[in-house]
């Protein structure tokens, strides 16, 4: 279990799969100067951002949860199909107004 936020290794998650920390941080709906003071140990995750970086990553959600800290919580695995549904409906349009912003330069 880490002690401290592995940045290093939320980075090469994010570099293996081409994404960005701006993307990070839309997928959960966090601003990109929340998802920094994760980044430098200065703000805990909630179960619900761990749950969508986990998503995101391709990881299990007790991985990133480990990654991120020893207090940070493990999302409950029991959610249902309309609650996941709602979650990545949510997700994909933070994405895209990310893209959006992205694209405006």
């Amino acid at each position: 279990m880490a002690l401290f936020f592995d940045a290093e290794w939320f980075d090469a998650r994010l570099a293996e799969r081409g994404l960005s920390r701006g993307v990070m941080a839309a997928a959960a709906g966090l601003s990109e100067a929340d998802l920094a003071l994760a980044f430098k140990d200065q703000r805990e995750l909630s179960a619900a951002e761990v749950a969508h970086f986990a998503e995101l990553l391709g990881v299990d959600a007790r991985e990133v949860a480990e990654r991120a800290g020893v207090s940070t919580p493990v999302p409950p695995s029991g959610l249902t199909e309309e609650g996941r549904m709602a979650a990545l409906e949510r997700r994909v349009a933070a994405l895209e107004a990310e893209v959006a912003r992205l694209r405006r330069g």
